[in-house]
């Protein structure tokens, strides 16, 4: 049986709640709608979301500066994970900041979060730091960079 079918696009200040939305259903301290909109009317900003359907299933949020690209959230409903969202949201946004000239991404991760690692690195970002206690809870925060010169491919990344 197949599976949904992802439909990545640019976000748009009207999708601000949808947004807040999902950013709630996945952080204990979520952004809201008010925040979010200040974001997607920024110019250095780049922020994609999935959908199925007419539901917001995810979105990702970056910042720009120069030729380097920061994300500064992922979030991805709960009941819609495990099934490609966050790779479709990705390799969208790839695709948007290397029109806008970015080289580089860049992102911090929960070290203990697996899932997450484990889709950054399979995509071909790798470690340039750490930051001790970063989150709340004290965990500390992978730094991961993605060269965006090399085309996201199903097995990783390609020259």
């Amino acid at each position: 049986m197949e599976g949904p079918r992802i439909a990545a696009r640019q976000a748009a200040v009207k999708d601000a709640e949808a947004l807040a939305a999902v950013h709630a259903a996945c952080f204990s301290a979520p952004w809201d709608a008010e925040l979010l909109k200040i974001f997607l009317e920024a110019r250095d900003s780049l922020c994609v979301l999935s959908t199925e359907g007419e539901t917001v299933t995810g979105f990702l949020l970056t910042r720009i500066a120069a030729d380097e690209a920061e994300i500064l959230t992922l979030a991805v409903a709960p009941e819609t994970r495990r099934q490609g969202i966050a790779r479709t949201l990705l390799e969208a946004a790839v695709d948007g900041l290397k029109q806008r000239g970015a080289k580089h991404l860049f992102l911090e991760v929960d070290e203990k979060n697996v899932a997450a690692l484990g889709l950054y690195r399979g995509l071909g970002a790798k470690p340039v730091g750490r930051r001790p206690a970063y989150y709340a809870d004290g965990g500390d925060a992978a730094i991961l960079r993605l060269t965006l010169d090399e085309r996201l491919a199903e097995d990783g990344p390609t020259r």
